[in-house]
């Protein structure tokens, strides 16, 4: 495979990775509300504030996804996070259609986030040419 062809994986993981995080994040803020959020993590036994920081690591993670900043390290917390989520859905059953959502779509993007761990920004990232990536 070309260095091309991994630089433009990347690229395309990044951007589908970087808009489900937006879309998430965003919902939790605008649609549920972050006190709304804060509740929902509570009645998962999560302290109140995870809620707060799921919002932001959602929106901020999938704002540095798009640009390409700290890729890696973005994608190894949302390899964590999904994981974790996968775990809590895990009792819905396998489609994420089911009543309370099932574990299939997080184990998918906690896979697609293990995907940017291993390639990184690649060359098509706004500080591709100040670092190594």
């Amino acid at each position: 495979m070309k260095q091309y062809q991994t630089d433009l994986a990347s690229l395309m993981l990044r951007i589908a990775l970087g808009i489900m995080f937006l879309a998430h994040g965003f919902t939790k803020l605008i649609v549920f509300t972050p006190s709304g959020t804060a509740q929902y993590f509570q009645s998962l036994g999560f302290p109140w504030f995870i809620g707060y920081l799921a919002i932001m690591f959602e929106i901020g993670g999938g704002l540095l996804l798009l640009l390409g900043i700290l890729t890696r390290i973005v994608s190894l917390l949302a390899v964590i996070q999904m994981i974790v989520i996968t775990f809590i859905h895990s009792v819905n059953g396998w489609s994420f259609s089911n009543a309370g959502g099932g574990w299939e779509y997080p184990a998918f993007m906690a896979l697609t986030a293990l995907s940017l761990v291993l390639l990184g920004s690649g060359r098509f990232s706004v500080l591709a040419k100040y670092l190594a990536y």
